[in-house]
């Protein structure tokens, strides 16, 4: 036989109580409604008894609070992404918040699709890792009162909450460290993208080489592509057009394994013929031979930021607060 379904008014009358005191015990208002702590352990005590749950989208409607962050990023299944997003859920469950994932695949449409649904369903905030071309719909959140923070890129002209890394000094870091080792011709693969972690993390690229006195050498890829077999013949045309690179520097992880595909069709070594750094570390590169030099991004710390900003926001305290946290240069020996 079906267990029970209980519902507020079955509580009430069970003990005998109204509904609104049953309504205020359970949504954390008994103080404030002055409500006795005997009462309030009684009534707590008999909903766990019977196992009662909440019916959220009544709770929700009624409340105007969803108890639900939705975190949008360009791909979940990017590791990056995903060891934030199981970093934030724990934090969120602490609170009583749940967590939905999507990703927008970097695609402005996708995304603005998104946020029109979930407004529809009331969620009380947002961390996006915005497309191009998003500044109305952030801007429109935000005029709202709606809790936004932005992870790992930004608008510079949209005045709001941000956590990600300092893109340039990472970058600037990891080639200086190639070119301390020695390393004269210097390759960069990165997005063809406006975006601010990837114009950061080029710009390092730049200031480094141009302030040691090296030329730079640049492949920008169409992100459209990068899962295509078409990424992995640029980047070996790139390699042999040109011929006098010693090392390169992939500006994401994604790349830098497209990058390591095409260096083994070239029949290239590593580090030997071409040295590589890679930005976001990946658990293949551990186990790649040689093992992959990768900057590394503070996950644990940038999930604590993102919770730290987000949940004052969900209370009311809209201040805006910007953090940019260092990365660090993980060596190996793809860059001996």
């Amino acid at each position: 036989m079906a267990k029970k379904k209980y519902s507020i008014k079955d509580i009430a009358n069970e003990l005998n109580i109204s509904i609104t005191t049953v309504s205020f015990i359970l949504n954390g208002k008994a103080k404030e409604n002055r409500i006795s702590e005997k009462l309030t352990k009684k009534v707590l005590d008999y909903v766990k008894k019977v196992g009662y749950k909440p019916n959220q989208l009544a709770q929700s409607l009624r409340t105007g609070k969803s108890k639900i962050i939705v975190f949008m990023v360009e791909d979940i299944s990017n590791p990056f992404f995903s060891n934030i997003a199981r970093n934030i859920e724990s934090k969120a469950h602490e609170n009583d918040y749940k967590i939905i994932y999507c990703s927008t695949d970097n695609k402005k449409e996708k995304a603005q699709e998104l946020i029109r649904l979930f407004k529809g369903r009331h969620v009380d905030g947002y961390i996006i890792t915005p497309t191009e071309g998003m500044e109305e719909d952030i801007n429109m959140l935000l005029s709202e009162k709606i809790p936004v923070v932005l992870f790992d890129r930004y608008f510079p002209e949209v005045e709001t909450s941000y956590v990600g890394i300092n893109n340039y000094q990472a970058a600037k870091d990891a080639n200086n460290y190639l070119i301390g080792k020695g390393y004269k011709n210097i390759g960069l693969v990165t997005l063809k993208s406006a975006q601010t972690q990837m114009t950061d993390r080029m710009d390092g690229y730049l200031d480094a080489l141009i302030e040691s006195d090296l030329r730079p050498v640049v492949k920008e890829v169409d992100y459209d592509n990068f899962n295509s077999d078409g990424i992995i013949r640029d980047i070996e045309k790139f390699i042999v057009t040109n011929d006098q690179l010693d090392a390169i520097f992939f500006t994401t992880n994604y790349l830098t394994i497209s990058g390591l595909k095409a260096i083994k069709r070239l029949k290239r070594s590593i580090p030997e013929d071409l040295a590589i750094v890679a930005f976001d570390d990946n658990v293949l590169f551990s186990l790649f031979d040689p093992p992959i030099t990768a900057l590394v991004q503070p996950i644990e710390d940038l999930s604590k930021n993102l919770m730290e900003i987000i949940l004052p926001q969900l209370k009311g305290n809209m201040d805006i607060v910007k953090k940019e946290l260092p990365a660090t240069l993980l060596k190996r020996a793809s860059t001996n």
